[in-house]
């Protein structure tokens, strides 16, 4: 690689390594799991940094590098089974709650156009500033603003949509109940 190449690298992770941790940081959960990723990261996009043409791109393909290196280390950890006496008892958190939270931000997500979608994932997920999201997604900055200003509003909109419709099902449920048990006494007392 020219000296210049080196420089220009080395300026570039200079001006981009917080936020590039702070993605290395969502991919694993250890802080200090996330700065190997990132350095490992580093050094293989150091090794092809001259074939990278519009270096504008350096952060797709750096993420892009983090998430093989981390898809490499998970396929590669060992499990180890400590076998014991006796189960703890303490209980085990399964995660479904978690998932069924997931599922259902995944499902509300629908209701948005891909355009507001991109920008809530991009601005919230990815944590990218106004200006990283109006340049991945090739429009301004106010572009960016008002059309996420928008999507959170109708995404407001459709979980309050749903939560109105859960408490009338509650609602229309326990009525029935209420009537059955009413029938149920007046049956009882003929």
């Amino acid at each position: 690689m020219a000296h210049g190449e080196v420089l220009e690298f080395e300026e570039y992770v200079r001006t981009r390594q917080e936020a590039l941790l702070r993605s290395a940081r969502r991919l694993v959960p250890d802080p200090v799991e996330a700065q190997d990723l990132l350095q490992t990261a580093l050094v293989r996009t150091y090794g092809r940094w001259d074939g990278i043409a519009d270096k504008s791109l350096a952060d797709a393909y750096l993420r892009r590098v983090m998430i093989n290196t981390r898809t490499e280390w998970w396929r590669a950890r060992k499990l180890e089974e400590v076998p014991t006496e006796q189960l703890p008892d303490a209980s085990v958190d399964d995660g479904s709650e978690q998932r069924a939270n997931r599922a259902l931000l995944m499902d509300v997500l629908k209701v948005l156009a891909p355009k507001q979608r991109s920008v809530v994932v991009l601005r919230h997920w990815e944590q990218m500033s106004t200006e990283e999201t109006a340049a991945a997604l090739g429009m301004s900055a106010g572009t960016v603003k008002s059309t996420l200003h928008r999507a959170l509003a109708k995404l407001r909109q459709e979980l309050e949509s749903r939560d109105l419709d859960a408490r009338a099902l509650e609602r229309d449920e326990s009525r029935r109940i209420h009537q059955q048990g009413e029938r149920e006494r007046e049956r009882c007392a003929a």
